[in-house]
């Protein structure tokens, strides 16, 4: 008679990540919170010309840079790592520029939110290469992130752009 043996989860090979890994997607995920209640700011203390269109897509800025955090912090979970978005780690890490608490014309609001996004952007290239060398899966995260940043950038910076 054969017995078949069943492997547990524990038997299985799991990756492990380098501490460099987490480490990366940490410095991206507190940018992306940062993007989220920037953009929100931005969004209730928005006045001017062209009000109703940027306080939409501003918006929408918002909720890419929301769910990218949230698909980095899961991640960061799948490789058994701890993510922080606490507010204070927030605020000690980020590198995206404060905006003013005040209200903000609809052309200097373009040009400090784009300013933000392309902040996160840079953070993200900067990690890139180190990513893709310890989890190819994380950086392919990492690539749609900087696609739906950019592409947000490039429509909102077109905005107040003069030809």
């Amino acid at each position: 008679m054969t017995t078949s043996h069943r492997r547990s989860y524990d038997e299985v090979w799991e990756f492990d990540a380098p501490p460099s890994l987490p480490q990366n997607l940490q410095k991206v995920l507190v940018d992306l919170i940062e993007l989220h209640l920037q953009g929100k700011q931005a969004h209730w203390n928005l006045v001017g010309t062209n009000f109703r269109d940027l306080h939409l897509q501003l918006d929408e800025i918002v909720d890419i840079a929301r769910e990218a955090s949230d698909t980095i912090a899961e991640r960061m979970r799948a490789l058994d790592a701890v993510p922080d978005g606490r507010s204070d780690t927030v605020i000690e890490s980020t590198t995206l520029p404060a905006i003013p608490p005040a209200e903000q014309s609809t052309t200097d609001t373009v040009d400090l939110v784009t300013t933000g996004v392309y902040a996160v952007v840079d953070t993200i290239r900067s990690v890139h290469d180190d990513v893709d060398t310890a989890d190819p899966s994380s950086a392919d995260l990492l690539h749609r992130i900087i696609n739906d940043l950019e592409k947000a950038a490039w429509m909102l910076k077109s905005e107040s752009r003069k030809v």
